[in-house]
């Protein structure tokens, strides 16, 4: 009894505490405030930048551990507007059909002229610019729409379209140029008098772009034959796209004022600077040569160039602020770029492989039908799904006005990341054709370029391991970015009163978390509700992937209580933590896809994957958290409250696998519905265009093959030659088993899948063929 009674006394001290402000403060605030200020890191003002550059959104949801999915169902839909459909049925096809990948590759080294001119006639390099200055104006579903399409075509194209639309002289322009700069520099770009380029990555700061060596110093020049304030700027890039080509440079550089000329700081901070590329001692590098890839790219150097101060984009307001510039606009630029490159990649090859699948054929049977081909079809299919639903999702975002910095670093890493797995399976599948390159090879290039994308616009080693959580933990948590502001406070006294408010609100919606995760995981996810008109088979998905939520959000926490500013280092835990925050949000893309399209029946087998992909790998990064958290007694606790009934099986199973494969090998309305916007040929000569009147002369003549076999199972066949995988059709239509028109509906049938299997072979020197040569009229060589 007298404990009891202690343990009440103590509880309702407790409780008078937290009440009383004044206490509170005084005997919990004021220490843990102290403690607090003393454990955390020290951050830079571009690590400021960084973190509080762009928005948060939907990430937001999922990271604080009960999303409210009635909010991302009212989010608009993915929707072209019919002049955007129109040009990407019309212009882009146009374009896709002017490039020839191979002969790009191996004789012209760079786009052909006339497709330069076709891309700066048709405005190809002004998605962006408002039509007011004589862009396109197109959405960002658009603008990533039309970079997938160009992606199933060729890197070089795609590439070339899709930097002037991204991080660039344009977006930055838009943002934070001068009326005089938007005037000038909008027309130009827009109709491709200008060529732009931006040149950041430097040999000496490549991930740790902040940290660039480049440097301007503030003095007085001569400018257009005037003594004028201005700078001398020194640089060094390199990989920087478009360079070799660009009319347009874009600089980042750190600038100085050691004279205080400006009458501010000496050391003003990085700076954003727009150079005409034939400015008086700018040198462009020659060119780097990525992997095969044709695009341009190469590095940009000068030495002590002179010029004036209006060269910074917004003017000499907006000296210094390049960082924060930077931060924003490449948020944006992120979420669209690489996203729809990979994204329009895993297109071409689920389409491409699905079909020579069903063409291709060993022991009397398609390949696609071998359940080892299945299993790799399936992933890509799967992973094709979810790529587009999450490029399609975090564009429309893009377009509510968003700058999603932690979402563009999801897409970027786990767009890429799975487009090599598409790409990879594809490459088993073909086997041999894969692996020799050649006019016929569809592939063999892609797979080459893959860590061109995986390398640029953030590493993904960096990005996973760095960025997602790192950022995301503190952009995302309701009270983090609170307390840390609080505990940089230079008024010591202002700083605890909002700390004091920001920690308490921390603690109970820790707590809060706490019991939400134990009573999900003990069942009572079965019991949470989908959005309104959720099919049934996938209501399921909602209420685990809340359930997951809340279990992620307790983690995050725990994790940041801790190891505290230690978390920063703990790289591995981290890329865990930022895994399971990411497979949510490509959950959450899985689940609007197929809302906002209907939930179309047929399409269902690929949801489900993708669904159940997601779950089994958010369930996978939780748990690698709790097997390598540092503290044990504390990870056995958590482990209960998130695991309270231990892990389950989430991933498809074998028969999901078997409808997914499917799906890629008929052609039908969902395989259509996976690949739209994927270039196709119309040419049989085109190794793509080639698979598709392949496969479906294919379906033609199923029948055919069906009676083919039956006759030379009944035993009339056994002493022909001609019985054989080749000419077996033949042999048949010989000994009366076909009728005259079915075999040449097979023979026709063959000739396409030779087409489609054949291999290129070259000169043992593997040198064009030379040239018959010529004779003069003497009969005697020149």
């Amino acid at each position: 009894m007298f404990l009891t009674l202690l343990l009440i006394l103590i509880l309702l001290g407790c409780a008078y505490v937290l009440k009383n402000r004044e206490l509170r403060i005084k005997w919990l605030s004021r220490p843990i405030y102290r403690a607090f200020s003393r454990v955390l890191p020290s951050m830079s003002q571009t690590e400021r930048d960084a973190l509080e550059a762009g928005t948060v959104w939907w990430e937001s949801e999922l990271f604080r551990g009960k999303p409210d999915w009635n909010r991302l169902s009212a989010y608009p839909a993915y929707r072209l507007t019919d002049e955007e459909r129109q040009f990407l049925d019309t212009e882009v096809e146009a374009v896709c059909a002017m490039v020839d990948d191979w002969k790009l590759s191996q004789e012209d080294f760079d786009l052909p002229p006339a497709v330069w001119d076709y891309l700066k006639r048709n405005r190809f390099f002004s998605l962006i610019i408002p039509k007011e200055y004589g862009g396109r104006g197109f959405s960002a579903q658009a603008h990533s729409a039309v970079v997938a399409k160009l992606s199933t075509r060729n890197s070089a194209l795609s590439v070339s379209v899709m930097v002037p639309n991204s991080l660039g002289p344009a977006e930055l322009l838009l943002h934070y140029g001068t009326p005089e700069q938007k005037q000038h520099y909008l027309p130009r770009l827009a109709d491709g008098r200008d060529i732009p380029a931006f040149a950041l990555t430097s040999p000496w700061a490549g991930s740790d772009a902040a940290s660039i060596p480049d440097v301007g110093i503030v003095c007085k020049g001569q400018w257009q034959g005037q003594e004028v304030l201005g700078m001398k700027v020194t640089w060094d890039k390199r990989y920087i796209t478009l360079a070799p080509v660009c009319t347009l440079l874009g600089l980042a550089f750190r600038l100085y004022d050691p004279d205080g000329l400006l009458g501010g700081e000496k050391d003003i901070g990085i700076t954003c600077a727009l150079v005409p590329s034939d400015h008086p001692g700018v040198q462009t590098g020659r060119r780097h040569f990525p992997l095969n890839a044709m695009f341009m790219n190469g590095p940009t150097r000068g030495k002590d160039v002179f010029m004036p101060l209006e060269f910074i984009i917004g003017g000499p307001a907006m000296a210094g602020q390049g960082w924060r510039m930077l931060m924003e606009c490449l948020a944006a630029g992120r979420s669209i770029s690489l996203p729809a490159s990979f994204t329009g990649m895993a297109k071409l090859t689920s389409r491409a492989v699905g079909g020579y699948a069903a063409v291709r054929t060993q022991f009397r049977s398609p390949i696609g039908k071998f359940e080892g081909v299945e299993e790799a079809l399936a992933r890509m299919a799967g992973h094709t799904y979810a790529m587009d639903a999450a490029r399609t999702m975090t564009a429309a975002a893009v377009d509510l006005g968003e700058k999603p910095s932690v979402v563009s670093a999801i897409v970027k890493y786990h767009i890429t990341e799975r487009g090599r797995i598409v790409v990879n399976d594809g490459m088993d599948v073909i086997g041999g054709k894969g692996i020799c390159l050649g006019p016929s090879n569809f592939l063999g290039r892609a797979y080459q370029q893959l860590p061109v994308g995986i390398t640029v616009e953030g590493a993904n080693i960096l990005t996973r391991s760095l960025i997602i959580f790192g950022q995301g933990a503190i952009r995302c948590h309701p009270y983090i970015l609170d307390e840390m502001k609080a505990a940089l406070d230079p008024d010591r006294e202002a700083g605890l009163d909002k700390f004091d408010g920001a920690f308490w609100a921390h603690v109970r919606y820790t707590l809060a978390n706490t019991g939400r995760s134990l009573w999900l995981g003990l069942g009572g996810w079965r019991l949470l509700r989908a959005p309104r008109g959720t099919a049934g088979a996938m209501r399921s998905y909602y209420s685990q992937a809340s359930r997951y939520s809340a279990a992620f959000a307790l983690l995050a926490d725990a994790s940041m209580l801790v190891l505290g500013g230690s978390l920063k280092m703990r790289e591995r835990l981290s890329s865990r933590l930022g895994d399971a925050l990411s497979q949510l949000y490509l959950l959450s893309a899985v689940l609007k896809r197929f809302h906002d399209e209907g939930q179309q029946q047929d399409d269902a087998p690929l949801a489900h994957w993708a669904a159940q992909d997601a779950l089994q790998r958010t369930q996978q990064a939780l748990d690698g958290v709790l097997r390598n958290f540092p503290n044990r007694p504390l990870a056995w606790v958590l482990r209960v409250l998130v695991f309270p009934l231990g892990t389950r099986r989430l991933g498809p199973d074998d028969r999901l696998d078997h409808a997914v494969a499917k799906l890629l090998t008929q052609a039908g309305a969902t395989r259509d519905r996976l690949t739209y916007d994927v270039y196709l040929p119309a040419n049989d000569q085109d190794p793509v265009g080639a698979i598709e009147a392949a496969l479906q002369a294919t379906l033609n003549t199923r029948d055919i093959d069906a009676k083919i076999r039956q006759f030379e199972k009944s035993g009339r066949l056994e002493a022909d030659p001609k019985a054989n995988v080749r000419d077996l059709a033949e042999a048949v239509f010989q000994a009366g088993g076909i009728t005259a028109q079915e075999y040449d509906m097979v023979k026709a049938r063959n000739a396409l899948r030779d087409r489609v299997i054949a291999v290129d072979d070259f000169p043992f020197d593997l040198r064009p063929e030379p040239a018959a040569p010529r004779h003069d009229e003497r009969g005697s060589q020149p």
